[in-house]
């Protein structure tokens, strides 16, 4: 995963049941591809692979949101990328 797979990912949207924030869920991972692009030019970026797994989002019910596992599920990816450079074993 880099940073471009951060700006071209798209979420399914929910209403009638459960899903996560989209400006919050948006926000983050602007956060997120910042933190990519740092690590892809050598350098460590702002958030770890522990504040991916612990950021929590506003769940919407009845409004637009974004599909919690598909997030969930995305965020985990990110998280694995994030221990691979923190770990030394991406260049």
């Amino acid at each position: 995963m880099n940073s471009l797979d951060i700006s071209n990912i798209r979420f399914s949207t929910t209403k009638f049941r459960e899903g996560y924030s989209p400006d919050e869920v948006d926000s983050f991972l602007e956060t997120v591809r910042e933190t990519l692009q740092f690590w892809e030019g050598g350098r460590a970026g702002g958030l770890s692979a522990e504040s991916v797994v612990s950021a929590r989002f506003t769940p919407t019910k009845f409004r637009t949101g974004y599909d919690q596992g598909q997030v969930d599920d995305f965020l985990d990816d990110v998280s694995a990328t994030l221990l691979s450079y923190e770990s030394g074993k991406l260049p």
